[in-house]
């Protein structure tokens, strides 16, 4: 049944005249608000105006419990996400005015699921889950503290650290076994129910994720017996037919991938659930090439990017997917197709680095970033072959004199960047610094003891001009165990300090220091990308070059060339002077 506005102000009229009936016999108004509204499901708006009288009350009455309450409501039921993340921001506001400590764990671990699940950004949701363990005493409730671990869990397997994620899904689904015993009311035991099965399901994720194959299976195994058919977990039902499919798969047992994988889709297209979604169609698309049919392959190949492009969000495990694609359309021959799969596929590998960067460089990739980048200019170079073969000699004349600008234009801009590089250089060799403290402003949410900021802040000066950043491999957490303070400590002031995040601070100090040497020091411009690449500390040739771009306007071929190109007049002149 839709409700028309109508029909809300209608029932708002006769909430209004129960909750004077309310006051005169000594019930909670705030409880005949709620009894209007908790009977609608997840996402339903219609509880959305129901919710703003309750909070509107709870204003009045300056009651912060019952604020952080409401707009907890307004998160579980508004249906978009950005609206779901300002009511997060608001209970963290009331939580912290009401001055309990179990509300702001509870308001910050809800901000992350915000982020988690409806945004997908994992980091942000692992710095909310963290302040929440802060606030989270030695008396928070037992089913709090394990959803909360529960959760950290799944963003640590998410960017790649099974084997912590695992203790904790081990320790969420014991407790969570040992609360289905006690004989406690239907809905607390369903809730707990749940938390067992997505339990079973994270810890099956990481046994296949660590190559514990049997064992993955036969949790699996257990999942699927338990909830057996019962229809109240379908959705965990479809989690575990997920993993069953890519056991399947990766035994090569196809059809029954397919049937597996299939039902898995019915159950997540259901919440819309399109990370996992995304896993599905991949692994469907390769059994169905194992059996042959190449057409349906890539009919749920083309799903992957249909996603892709439509939340931006790609999870490492179906990178594959797109090298799979751009093989099927080069055996049939299809250039425009594989052009625009190599594009896609270096977009994925932007957001597979922005998302999933620890993956990332564990992956085994057939197509690299250099493979894909000289695919791209051969497919390109074939397309315009093509072209200049309908369109004749007078189109090369406009592709050469269209090349020429180009490469007067570039050059123009090269010294234009290179110039305004230069004056950064020597402004940095004369401050002698690398990257300035900025003043924390009036209004920051830094809540560490000031005391372990400037300590911190010293170690980081100290550790710029030793050139620290130097080392391969060196991480926010390995660089916290240095300092010897936690790695969250460390994110938060090179954030409020620094200006950026803790990964864009290194690549800054790597590249600031291999740029000055190239312009300081002559025998560095003899070096190859790579080994300069290496001397920063970075592994990657075209990482570095990318990088090195980014920052400074101007790769490091092109420095090198111009450097190189000033210091020769400037020899010159010498000479023409010493004469």
């Amino acid at each position: 049944m839709k409700f028309s506005t109508f029909h809300i102000i209608i029932l708002l009229c006769l909430l209004h005249c129960e909750l004077l009936c309310a006051q005169k016999e000594g019930y909670s108004k705030y409880y005949y608000i709620r009894r209007n509204y908790e009977v609608f499901s997840e996402n339903d708006v219609r509880a959305l105006p129901f919710i703003r009288q309750y909070i509107a009350e709870a204003k009045k009455d300056k009651d912060y419990g019952k604020l952080y309450q409401g707009y907890a409501d307004g998160v579980e039921f508004s249906s978009d996400r950005n609206v779901k993340l300002k009511f997060a921001d608001s209970t963290i506001i009331a939580a912290k005015l009401s001055r309990k400590d179990a509300l702001v764990s509870s308001a910050y671990l809800e901000k992350g699921v915000v982020y988690y699940f409806h945004f997908k950004k994992y980091q942000l949701a692992l710095n909310e889950f963290l302040v929440a363990v802060q606030y989270a005493d030695k008396d928070t409730d037992p089913y709090y503290k394990n959803r909360l671990n529960y959760l950290i869990g799944v963003v640590k397997s998410y960017i790649g650290y099974y084997d912590e994620a695992l203790v904790l899904f081990i320790k969420t689904r014991n407790y969570f076994a040992s609360e289905l015993n006690k004989n406690q009311h239907p809905n607390i035991l369903y809730d707990a129910r749940r938390g067992y099965f997505n339990s079973l399901h994270q810890m099956a994720i990481c046994y296949r994720n660590m190559g514990k194959y049997a064992l993955a299976d036969s949790i699996v195994s257990v999942g699927l017996t338990e909830i057996g058919a019962n229809r109240e977990h379908r959705q965990e039902s479809g989690y575990f037919l997920k993993e069953k499919g890519i056991s399947e798969f990766r035994k090569k047992e196809f059809s029954a991938a397919l049937a597996s994988l299939s039902a898995s889709s019915v159950a997540l297209s259901k919440i819309n659930d399109f990370s996992w979604l995304t896993v599905n169609y991949s692994f469907i698309g390769k059994s169905y090439l194992g059996l042959g049919g190449k057409t349906h392959a890539v009919r749920n190949f083309e799903k992957v990017d249909s996603i892709f492009q439509k939340h931006g969000f790609i999870v490492p495990e179906v990178r594959d997917t797109y090298e799979l694609l751009i093989d099927q359309y080069k055996a049939s021959n299809d250039v425009e197709k594989q052009l625009y799969y190599t594009n896609q596929l270096l977009k994925v590998d932007n957001v597979l680095y922005r998302d999933f960067n620890y993956l990332l460089r564990k992956m085994s990739k057939e197509y690299d970033t250099r493979l894909l980048n000289e695919d791209k200019k051969r497919l390109e170079n074939k397309s315009a072959e093509d072209n200049l073969a309908k369109w004749g000699l007078g189109t090369v004349a406009v592709s050469f004199a269209a090349t020429m600008l180009y490469y007067k234009r570039r050059a123009k801009r090269i010294r234009r960047k290179y110039a305004i590089l230069e004056q950064k250089i020597i402004a940095r060799d004369t401050a002698n610094v690398v990257i300035s403290v900025q003043e924390k402003q009036d209004d920051s949410k830094l809540e560490i003891d000031p005391k372990v900021v400037e300590e911190i802040l010293h170690k980081l000066e100290d550790f710029e001009h030793k050139e620290g950043f130097k080392e391969h491999g060196l991480t926010q957490h390995k660089l916290a165990d240095k300092f010897d303070t936690n790695h969250y400590y460390l994110s938060q002031i090179v954030n409020e300090y620094k200006g950026m995040n803790f990964t864009k601070y290194l690549i800054v100090l790597r590249i600031r220091y291999i740029t000055d040497k190239l312009y300081n020091d002559p025998e560095y411009r003899k070096y190859k990308i790579e080994t300069l690449a290496d001397e920063c500390g970075m592994a990657s040739r075209n990482h570095f070059s990318k990088l090195f771009k980014e920052i400074n306007g101007i790769g490091p071929a092109d420095f090198i060339k111009r450097r190189l190109k000033d210091t020769s007049k400037e020899q010159n002149l010498t000479i023409e002077t010493v004469i």
